[in-house]
């Protein structure tokens, strides 16, 4: 993995974190958009503009590719870089729950 990307990706946005996690299968703009609803329960929603915006800047930086493109729908998934970036995001928020968690302990209570 480059330490480019990483340096870019890490920390990333809740928004591509979810788009990421949505192309862990073949997936279209508006199945992405749908999964990310579903998954945060409406917390998080992404418009077109920014979607499509997004998913050009991380298929140039090979985060994710289109794997088949039909009727101008193009279908994304993605790639091993990708999910090496996505993995380390996800340990290092795990490790920033954790410190809250150690810190805040039972505050909420």
């Amino acid at each position: 993995m480059e330490e480019k990307l990483r340096k870019k990706y890490c920390p990333m946005t809740e928004t591509i974190f979810y788009t990421l996690l949505a192309l862990l299968e073949p997936n279209h703009g508006y199945g992405i958009m749908k999964f990310v609803r579903e998954l945060t329960q409406e917390r998080v929603k992404m418009g077109t503009g920014t979607l499509y915006t997004m998913l050009g800047r991380l298929v140039e930086d090979q985060m994710i590719l289109v794997v088949n493109e039909e009727d101008g729908k193009k279908t994304y998934q993605i790639t091993e870089s990708g999910k090496e970036i996505l993995l380390l995001e996800q340990e290092r928020l795990e490790k920033q729950c954790e410190n809250g968690q150690k810190v805040l302990g039972g505050a909420n209570q």
